[in-house]
């Protein structure tokens, strides 16, 4: 028997944490199996519709190029090799952001995808449970943000809703990778809680929406 996969998505649900000022993620029943068919005396509706609004960048999501690059990719064009594959999950300790002085010793590899496990899986991430954004999760800063272009980082997976901070290089951190020569595609919102840094095969497939700057997935890891 294979190794069993891990789901690292978080539960997407109703009214669940946005970012600031994103659309409210709203689940619900459009229509309900039984309940009668209006203007159709004695006759009922035979399934369940679920409807769904919300934001391409809702729970745990993709974005593309498009996002912060008024001529970048957008979402259908994502090559399935940067979220199907080998990955790294590696954990790192700092309490305010991710570091260059970090990541040098974990020496990132040309074309490889790695996810960030921070504090933001045990502290910050409710976002399963709460409609409240913490503004002080880890980030990446410019200066990293850089760096991962600079080592020819494919994918990078973080934790919470944002690479970049709330209060800080929030725009520019999403610039430097979005808008590289080589776009970084990024993974946001993963629940990496119950994953041991290591090495893993990474399941990741957005919506192909056209168009898009971003789009919800599922992702899930199996150890190597």
């Amino acid at each position: 028997m294979g190794k069993t996969w891990l789901d690292i998505t978080v539960e997407m649900r109703d009214g669940m944490v946005q970012w600031p000022g994103d659309p409210i993620c709203r689940v619900g029943l459009h229509v309900k199996l039984g309940d009668p068919i209006p203007g159709q005396p004695g006759k009922k509706i035979p399934c369940n519709l679920t409807k769904l609004a919300l934001s391409a960048h809702t729970g745990t999501h993709m974005d593309a190029p498009r996002h912060f690059v008024a001529n970048g990719k957008t979402m259908e064009t994502l090559p399935l090799d940067a979220v199907m594959g080998p990955c790294r999950v590696i954990e790192l300790k700092d309490r305010v952001a991710i570091t260059v002085e970090e990541l040098k010793p974990h020496k990132l590899k040309r074309g490889e995808r790695v996810l960030f496990k921070t504090r933001n899986s045990t502290k910050s991430w409710r976002m399963a449970k709460t409609s409240t954004f913490d503004k002080d999760f880890i980030y990446i800063p410019a200066p990293t943000a850089q760096y991962l272009v600079d080592c020819g980082v494919m994918t990078v997976g973080v934790d919470y809703l944002s690479v970049g901070g709330y209060n800080k290089d929030g725009v520019e951190c999403h610039q430097i990778m979005l808008g590289a020569k080589r776009p970084i595609w990024i993974i946001e919102g993963l629940n990496l809680a119950k994953i041991k840094p290591g090495k893993y095969e990474l399941a990741c497939l957005p919506l192909k929406i056209v168009g898009s700057d971003g789009a919800p997935c599922r992702a899930a890891l199996r150890a190597l």
